[in-house]
């Protein structure tokens, strides 16, 4: 009978093998004998890995506390809405011009071809919801676009030179915030005109005190502070200290602040409509409202879908930035 068949491994082919795992293990300790044996030594790839994963595991906590049920009831809410505003033409049983026309039928009740019932000369309720959310978004987030801005700057500004370029800006923001914001933006558009752009301009205008003021106290409590310092010593200009180093730590209440209160433009661009300060060429809920409220008794649907509209839009806000408050700031998560 035949022996198997072997493969005879050469002596000096194991002996180098075995060498080189010698080698090896030599050289690793060697390149940890600092973290093995040191007290209070770093190892620079393991400390690059624990950095990299206290970040994701920092990151999908922050999404977790995102994922709550009524942040993303806000979300879809203002999905909704975002939808009717940007796809009108599609989702609309019928056409701008057909919405905003003179038609039969006045104060009509909801019937088949009309689901949510007439207005005022036979409008369609449903189409005028849907084109509503356009303008209502549509003066909002530039106008507290706007507001955000010039308000950050002044606020840095005052902030960070203090002296009477302080006093200026916040006695200017104080005369502001004295007086009704919503009176005030009614003043503004009866002299500047009803259209769209003095509307925007008007809201805007009034809420940069608002931001001014946020923005000056945090920046106050920052500008002090050691990094502050050190960017001052190593040659950093005023500018580049102020909305480069400065504004990135301040700017939190400022992102929270932005959601809320573009619920409250919504309203407030409803109350301007409902008194009659609006662009008549628009479909508003506010101007919808105010042409329907005589009618409470005969055509309730025709005032109570332009209200539900405004609820929604500003209940979906609200609950975002409920929402990104506890994700930016989980202290007030407990609260």
């Amino acid at each position: 009978m035949e022996k198997p068949y072997q493969v005879e491994i050469p002596e000096e082919f194991e002996i180098g093998e075995r060498e080189s795992q010698l080698t090896k293990v030599f050289n690793w300790i060697g390149k940890n004998f600092k973290f093995i044996l040191v007290p209070g030594s770093v190892d620079e790839d393991l400390s690059a890995r624990v950095l990299e994963y206290e970040k994701n595991k920092s990151q999908r906590k922050m999404i977790r506390r995102f994922k709550t049920t009524l942040t993303i009831l806000g979300i879809i809410l203002i999905l909704v809405v975002a939808s009717f505003a940007v796809f009108p033409s599609w989702i609309s049983p019928y056409p701008f011009e057909v919405a905003n026309g003179v038609l039969s039928g006045n104060w009509g009740a909801p019937s088949t071809d009309h689901p949510l019932g007439q207005g005022k000369f036979g409008r369609d309720i449903l189409a005028r919801m849907i084109f509503g959310a356009r303008s209502s978004l549509t003066v909002a987030l530039p106008a507290i676009t706007f507001s955000v801005i010039i308000g950050v700057i002044l606020g840095v500004i005052a902030a960070y030179f203090g002296g009477w370029i302080d006093s200026v800006i916040m006695r200017i923001c104080d005369i502001f915030l004295a007086f009704p914001g919503l009176i005030l933006a009614a003043v503004f558009i009866a002299i500047m005109g009803m259209h769209i752009e003095n509307i925007m301009l008007a809201i805007g205008i009034l809420g940069v005190p608002f931001y001014a003021r946020l923005i000056r106290g945090n920046v106050l409590q920052a500008r002090n502070l050691p990094y502050v310092e050190a960017a001052r010593v190593s040659g950093a200009g005023n500018w580049r200290i102020m909305f480069r180093h400065i504004l990135p730590n301040c700017i939190q209440p400022v992102i929270i602040s932005f959601t809320f209160n573009v619920g409250g433009i919504i309203l407030s661009l409803a109350g301007l409509a409902f008194l009659g300060f609006r662009d008549p060429t628009l479909i508003e809920w506010g101007g919808d409202l105010s042409e329907s409220r005589l009618f409470l008794q005969t055509a309730p649907w025709a005032s109570f879908w332009p209200g539900f509209m405004i609820l929604l839009t500003v209940l979906g806000f609200m609950l975002l930035g409920d929402g990104l408050r506890d994700a930016l700031d989980p202290r007030l998560k407990n609260l």
